[in-house]
């Protein structure tokens, strides 16, 4: 396999992505409005060769290159969170800019330059003659992620029945190889009260206070240590080995989180003591933490149990229907996942990486420093379609796709030509690497 010739390739096709992706950027699509940008992927898979194009009943856009044995999967999120305070923003987010270096825009790096960077991919796969009867490539082009991450692969591996030998996600990851993630889940805590006058408080039972007890013990739960002298020892306790036997992978991934995302209330009116109190928390697991065990925690907390009954601690459903109108309901839980460091495609595009491009991490000249000291081999801080992938479906995972994981939801997002060329040819190599050695 003549790398250099993929590099060049790459180099070639420059143009044509950078159209693909300002032309996406430019349709809006947020969770669940997303088939305008579906069709235009749709067109551009057809215009660079696709073997096979599907469209499924939720909707997401899937593109096969060669007629290979082993099925090897690319995927991407199509749909975008919106755009936020406008005012944050120095140029139309749906109109974007352009550069000879760089592409601003929303979901230029979170992350419709992944999708790019892989249909050009498979694209360059077609030119040389990559492809052979050992692989047959997919690229999965994915709804509603922002909203219910991984909801698309559960989807498409139990109901479309596709099952890839791996899948690389498109994710951006800043020029670094990600083998894992941080999972999380959404809970919900019902307080219930008694109302009154609100000129005699003390005839009622005031459901806010009750929260505001069990949102100090959640507070506590997030900052104290493991070994706090309070009957709430903390969640860097997933870190050490006495409380975890999955310790190690804890480390790497980072500890667990918890915090208050959103307050309900239910009340007669201004002048009446609240009878209901509701809270989201959004948590982030650790390797070794799981749904049940993350509800427990909340149910053990000490004011959750002082309130007892009036208590109630569960956990989200999601069952938003995607464009088509179908739904798929789901609970809002989407497990840690970590691939090993020795798992044949790690390796693989490691060795694909190695022989390109040497051992750091590569990027745009404004950010080189910033992620040459990093580790090639890292994982992402945010949750992804990998939740499902590997979390649920165990089907191997690995992350490399291009932008910065910092530009994602933040205004004036942006991503670089540089990272969109890089990751097409990385893709168009590891196919050949992986099924030469497995």
């Amino acid at each position: 396999m003549d790398l250099d010739a993929i590099k060049q390739q790459g180099k070639k096709y420059e143009t044509d992505m950078t159209k693909f992706l300002r032309d996406m950027v430019k349709i809006p699509g947020e969770s669940a409005e997303e088939k305008g940008k579906i069709e235009r992927a749709k067109q551009e898979m057809e215009k660079v060769g696709f073997d096979k194009i599907e469209i499924d009943k939720m909707g997401n856009l899937l593109g096969y290159m060669g007629h290979g044995e082993k099925l090897l999967a690319f995927d991407g999120h199509i749909d975008t969170v919106g755009v936020g305070e406008k005012k944050n923003w120095k140029f139309d987010p749906y109109d974007g800019y352009e550069t000879d270096t760089e592409i601003g825009g929303r979901g230029t790096s979170d992350q419709e330059g992944g999708i790019v960077s892989a249909v050009y991919g498979a694209k360059i796969m077609k030119d040389l003659d990559l492809l052979t009867d050992k692989y047959t490539v997919l690229v999965a082009v994915t709804v509603q992620e922002e909203d219910c991450d991984g909801l698309n692969w559960q989807y498409i591996i139990n109901e479309d029945k596709v099952r890839p030998e791996f899948v690389v996600s498109t994710e951006p990851t800043d020029g670094g190889i990600y083998r894992g993630q941080r999972g999380r889940m959404e809970i919900r805590v019902d307080v219930k009260g008694v109302s009154c006058h609100g000129s005699a408080p003390e005839r009622g039972d005031n459901a806010i206070y009750k929260m505001a007890d069990i949102l100090q013990d959640v507070r506590a739960l997030n900052n104290n240590g493991e070994n706090e002298s309070t009957v709430i020892r903390g969640l860097s306790k997933m870190l050490d080995e006495k409380y975890n036997p999955q310790w190690q992978e804890a480390r790497f991934l980072g500890r667990g989180s918890v915090t208050a995302s959103q307050i309900f209330f239910s009340s007669p009116s201004r002048c009446a003591v609240a009878d209901g109190c509701s809270v989201s928390l959004d948590r982030r697991m650790t390797a070794g933490e799981t749904w049940e065990s993350c509800l427990e925690e909340i149910r053990q907390l000490p004011a959750v149990q002082k309130y007892g009954e009036d208590v109630k601690v569960s956990m989200y459903d999601y069952d938003r229907p995607s464009y088509t109108g179908l739904s798929y309901p789901i609970e809002c839980f989407f497990p840690t996942w970590v691939i090993p460091e020795d798992h044949p495609v790690t390796e693989a595009l490691l060795d694909v990486h190695h022989q390109m491009f040497g051992d750091v991490r590569q990027g745009p000249a404004e950010q080189i420093k910033m992620r040459e000291p990093r580790p090639l081999l890292d994982k992402w801080t945010f949750s992804t379609n990998g939740v499902t992938i590997m979390g649920r479906n165990n089907v191997p995972c690995i992350g490399y796709g291009p932008g910065a994981e910092d530009q994602a939801h933040a205004p004036n997002e942006k991503t670089w030509k540089a990272d969109l060329v890089r990751c097409a040819t990385v893709y168009a190599a590891l196919p050949t690497i992986y099924t030469e050695k497995n």
